[in-house]
């Protein structure tokens, strides 16, 4: 009969490269883990790791049967949260993955009260400014800023976000402040290269607008887009919640024109298909209220 507890020995083992730091996760000694792995391989009737006195590794069986084993235990820690929950008490495993800036700037700050005040929630919170496939990539929710148009997904809004067209002063100074959208050609842009050099989107009488200026820099990260238009590269066409600071003190100039940019929204997003789990609903909600409407970030 294979046991659940030898599944759990094996994908602690596989995921942290030993047996002494799957020991340590499980808060087992490696006696019993090392026990429990043999258990499972006489169950199995194959071998899942090479075990060697300097490096362990997974054998052609063993990476074969891991990620069905990994799904095994994630499930058995869901349904169990979900019994935990249905008697009020918010526990369990939630991965989410969100942009790197908004992160470290606005969303670690927010969620970290969130898990004092539920401690038996065990959160992985992935930063990436890489556009995570949550229908397919184990996370449980994605945070997202921009326009979801992924139908495989469910889609919460979280907050407004408005953008802001900005440079630093002593570019201005050397190559003019544009006034209308026509100038913006004649311009350096800095953009995100996650949503393309059509990012510039403005709302006019006539409809929505998008504009292009010419490429000075491209960057996937919004804390590198904000430096280098304080560097003076070019234009730079960021949410409030990353250029607010540098605006305050002086350090970026809001350009303002004849149109103003399009708006935006942070959203959270799960895949189709899957009820939303109490402590992720939860979450929704916290986030809602921590951020505010209109967003503090304003």
């Amino acid at each position: 009969m294979i046991r659940i507890e030898g599944i759990e020995a094996f994908v602690a083992t596989a995921e942290h490269g030993s047996i002494s730091a799957a020991a340590r996760q499980l808060r087992l000694s490696k006696s019993v883990v090392s026990e429990r792995l043999a258990e499972l391989e006489r169950s199995l009737g194959a071998r899942l790791l090479h075990r060697s006195t300097r490096k362990l590794a997974l054998t052609e069986d063993g990476s074969a049967f891991l990620p069905r084993a990994q799904r095994i235990t994630s499930e058995i820690a869901t349904a169990a949260a979900d019994i935990n929950e249905r008697r009020g008490t918010l526990s369990g495993p939630l991965r989410i993955a969100a942009p790197v800036t908004f992160g470290r700037m606005h969303l670690g700050p927010a969620i970290y009260p969130f898990l004092k005040a539920h401690p038996d929630i065990q959160l992985t919170l992935d930063l990436d400014d890489r556009r995570i496939d949550v229908a397919s990539s184990g996370h449980d929710a994605i945070i997202r800023h921009g326009p979801i148009d992924d139908t495989r997904l469910i889609v919460w809004k979280l907050a407004e976000s408005r953008r802001i067209l900005t440079a630093s002063a002593a570019y201005l100074a050397e190559h003019g402040t544009p006034r209308t959208l026509e100038s913006l050609h004649r311009h350096r842009g800095i953009y995100y290269t996650n949503r393309g050099v059509g990012d510039w989107r403005f709302e006019t009488s006539e409809g929505p607008v998008s504009i292009r200026a010419r490429l000075a820099l491209g960057v996937n990260n919004g804390d590198m887009m904000r430096d280098a238009a304080i560097a003076g590269l070019g234009l730079a066409m960021l949410p409030a919640f990353i250029a607010g600071p540098a605006v305050k003190a002086g350090d970026l100039v809001e350009v303002s024109l004849e149109a103003v940019p399009a708006p935006d929204f942070l959203y959270m997003a799960h895949a189709q298909g899957r009820e939303p789990s109490a402590k992720l609903r939860r979450l929704i909600e916290h986030l809602r209220e921590s951020f505010g409407d209109p967003p503090y970030w304003d």
